[in-house]
């Protein structure tokens, strides 16, 4: 899953994106100007954006992504004593508000909840077969026991895993595993991961549909 940050205090953003980072790939923009460039090219799963943003803020960006149809996801990020702004952000359409300072387990909690629910899960464990995927814990077990997978094994099954019965191109994986940081992919990346999934998970529990991506059979 994929993440775009909007926070221009560089401190909180360095800190609040290493921390997302141990579960999502993330974008971090410190303008509400860079960050409508980002929304225009890349699809994100959720949005992150604090409200005191300079020149253009963060409300002006929420009421344009509203206007212009875009319902993904937005966790406002506000001023603790910054109450009416939260109940304007909210009645602008943000999804929920989180208040600054801000615990990173709380954060990330309320990413995952608001990922969830974006995609009409009201579960964080999806049972596919004898594998059970925790999109909270960010886990996988089989047969009982958990599977020790890497951060981008683990990334690329969940998309799979959330779009079980639906191809999903090498293309789009790339798109919501890797942010701007990942400058370089070798053009077998995915391929080395979905191979090891299957090692770990079982040969036939992601087909290959040749020419077109992956998937997790229904």
């Amino acid at each position: 899953m994929r993440i775009l940050l909007v926070e221009d205090d560089k401190m909180l953003g360095k800190a609040t994106t290493a921390g997302l980072k141990t579960a999502y790939a993330v974008d971090w923009c410190q303008t509400a100007e860079e960050a409508a460039d980002a929304l225009r090219t890349t699809e994100y799963d959720l949005v992150m954006l604090d409200i005191n943003l300079p020149v253009k803020s963060g409300l002006d960006l929420l009421k344009e992504m509203r206007g212009k149809k875009d319902e993904r996801p937005v966790l406002l990020l506000t001023a603790r004593d910054a109450v009416r702004h939260r109940i304007e952000g909210l009645n602008a359409g943000a999804d929920d508000y989180l208040t600054k300072p801000f615990d990173l387990d709380e954060l990330l909690a309320r990413a995952a909840a608001l990922i969830r629910r974006s995609k009409g899960q009201t579960t964080p464990k999806i049972l596919q077969g004898d594998i059970i995927f925790d999109r909270a814990a960010h886990t996988a077990t089989k047969d009982g026991k958990v599977i020790p997978l890497s951060a981008r094994e683990l990334a690329v099954l969940e998309i799979l895993i959330n779009n079980v019965g639906r191809v999903i191109s090498k293309t789009r994986i790339e798109e919501h595993i890797y942010d701007w940081s990942n400058e370089e992919i070798e053009s077998n990346t995915i391929e080395v991961h979905v191979s090891s999934l299957r090692r770990k998970l079982g040969k036939t529990f992601i087909k290959t549909i040749r020419g077109l991506g992956y998937m997790i059979a229904s």
